[in-house]
C-alpha cells in the first residue's frame, strides 16, 4: 500500500515571506526542509508526500521544485501562479512543464475580500489549469463556504481540493453551519478534501482523538473514502501536535474500515487526484 502525506510545507524562514507566522508561532519561526520530514515520514511509515505553497511568490514554486528535483519522496507541487495575471496562462506553462509540478494554491483565507473566489480574472486563471493537468488547492475558513459553492459550480472542469476541511472551528465545537456546507460541497465530482489541519483548529493544549469524530463522521459522509486524502500540515501541525499524534488521529477513526478503503485514504486518491508517478 503506498502512503502519501498529501499536505505538507517546506521553507527557509523569513518573516518578509512568511508573513502569517506571528510571533505566537515561534516553532515556526525556523528552516523545515525535506531531511526533518523524512524523519518523520519513516517512522509513520508513509512512502512519500506533496508539498504546498506556503508563500505567494514564483521563487517559492520554483525553490520547492528544486527540492522536489533533489528529494525522490517529494512526488508533487502545489504550487503558486498569480492566478489573476494576464500572462498566467504562459507562467502556468513554464511551471507545468515540470514533471513534479501537479497544482495550484493561493491563500484565499487572508485576502479582505471574502468574495475573491468569484474575481473574475482570478476564475479566468483557473479555468485554464484542466487543459495543463493542473488542479487547485482551494483554503479557506468555513465562513467562505457558500462562496466556495459557487465557484465549483461554475468549474466543473478543474480537479479541486478543500485543504484542512475548510477550516471548522473545532476549538468551539460548533458544527454548523459548515457540516451542511461542506455536505454540499461533497456532491460535486470533482472535488476532493484533504484530512489535514484538524489539530490546529482545536484546543492547542487540550485536544483529544474524541474531539474530531464529529468532523471526520461530517466528511466521510460527505466526500466518501473515494474522494478523501491524508494531510499532515507538517510543520503547521507542530503548533498543537506532533507528526505522529496527527496520523494516529486517522488511524483510531479508521480502525475499523476496510484494507481497500484505508489505501485509498492514506495514498491512492491523492495519486490519482494529482497524477503522482509513484
Amino acid at each position: 500500500m503506498i502512503r502519501i502525506d498529501a499536505h505538507q510545507h517546506f521553507w527557509k524562514y523569513d518573516p518578509q515571506t512568511l508573513p502569517w507566522i506571528s510571533e505566537e508561532m515561534e516553532i515556526l519561526q525556523k528552516n523545515y526542509l525535506p531531511p526533518d520530514l523524512k524523519t518523520e515520514l519513516d517512522q509513520s511509515g508513509i512512502d512519500g508526500c506533496v508539498a504546498v505553497q506556503a508563500a505567494q511568490s514564483e521563487e517559492e514554486t520554483r525553490f520547492l521544485l528544486r527540492l522536489a528535483d533533489e528529494y525522490h519522496f517529494i512526488q508533487g507541487v502545489v504550487g503558486w501562479v498569480d492566478l489573476r495575471d494576464y500572462n498566467v496562462k504562459s507562467r502556468l506553462a513554464h511551471f507545468a512543464r515540470h514533471p513534479k509540478m501537479k497544482g495550484v494554491r493561493h491563500i484565499v483565507q487572508d485576502e479582505q475580500d471574502d468574495m475573491f473566489l468569484l474575481d473574475p480574472d482570478f476564475m479566468r486563471g483557473v479555468r485554464l489549469l484542466p487543459e495543463l493537468d493542473l488542479t487547485y488547492d482551494i483554503l479557506i475558513y468555513e465562513r467562505h463556504l457558500p462562496v466556495a459553492l459557487q465557484f465549483v459550480s461554475f468549474l466543473s472542469d478543474c480537479r479541486m481540493v478543500v485543504d484542512h476541511l475548510a477550516k471548522p472551528v473545532i476549538s468551539q465545537k460548533k458544527m454548523s453551519p459548515w457540516q451542511e456546507n461542506i455536505r454540499s460541497l461533497g456532491q460535486y465530482p470533482q472535488v476532493y478534501c484533504k484530512l489535514s489541519g484538524m489539530v490546529t483548529e482545536a484546543q492547542p493544549d487540550r485536544w483529544k482523538v474524541d474531539d474530531f469524530t464529529a468532523y471526520l463522521d461530517v466528511v466521510f459522509e460527505a466526500f466518501g473514502t473515494e474522494k478523501l486524502m491524508f494531510g499532515s500540515d507538517w510543520p503547521v501541525c507542530k503548533l498543537a501536535a506532533e507528526y505522529q499524534q496527527v496520523v494516529e488521529v486517522l488511524n483510531r477513526y479508521m480502525e475499523q474500515f476496510t484494507e481497500e478503503e484505508k489505501r485509498r485514504v492514506y495514498g491512492q486518491n491523492a495519486v490519482d487526484f494529482y497524477n503522482l508517478d509513484v
